[in-house]
């Protein structure tokens, strides 16, 4: 009777375990299929609008078409630009800028990371005008690209903001890395309080955030 129960506790724990690692397989794989991509374009000059200047002329403001009930609140002055995501029904956040200190211009393709259909963070890409220091002017060949990965607001605007940079120069997976930040941090990033950084690789093109 002793060797008859030493024969089945072994195969008794390899099923437990095997049930165990089914049911975590399970579970990763239906969490992973829960988030998804979806693609919006920018059209400034069709579908922006309508567009709000400051009074010295200097800079501009609009809220543009997103994904389904969902907006972009884009700003621009200085040759330099700042976007953030949210509801319709979420106002954009007064006096809030996050771009770069070097000249900037953005992506018109935007791609939203979604949770059961609701966006919950953005990847945008964003181009740097770097200064080459033996001329003093931007060129091509100095210019970064970076993913910026933004949070969006769901009922309060300060719930808006970036929460980390890819250098897409210096990372040859720069869009794995990206959405890996928004689907593992956008959620829980706190804007009053959390501060971007940088994911991944960080090569000499990638500007300086502001």
């Amino acid at each position: 009777m002793k060797m008859a129960e030493k024969s089945v506790a072994p195969k008794v724990v390899i099923k437990v375990i095997c049930s165990l690692f089914l049911m975590f397989f399970l579970d990763v794989q239906a969490t992973s299929q829960d988030i998804s991509s979806s693609y919006t374009t920018l059209d400034f000059e069709n579908s922006c609008g309508p567009a709000r200047n400051s009074s010295d002329g200097m800079s501009v403001a609009m809220t543009c078409p997103g994904y389904g009930s969902y907006v972009v609140h884009f700003a621009e002055g200085d040759l330099r630009q700042s976007v953030t995501f949210g509801h319709a029904g979420v106002g954009p956040r007064r006096d809030y800028w996050q771009s770069f200190v070097e000249w900037n211009s953005v992506n018109d393709t935007i791609e939203w990371r979604l949770e059961d259909g609701r966006p919950f963070a953005t990847i945008l890409r964003w181009f740097i005008e770097n200064v080459d220091p033996n001329t003093g002017t931007p060129e091509d060949s100095q210019g970064g690209e970076i993913l910026v990965v933004s949070r969006v607001a769901q009922r309060e605007p300060e719930e808006a903001c970036v929460v980390g940079y890819v250098d897409a120069r210096a990372n040859g997976q720069a869009n794995e890395i990206a959405r890996r930040v928004a689907d593992e941090i956008a959620r829980n990033f706190d804007c009053e309080r959390d501060e971007p950084r940088y994911h991944g690789e960080r090569g000499p093109y990638s500007g300086n955030p502001s």
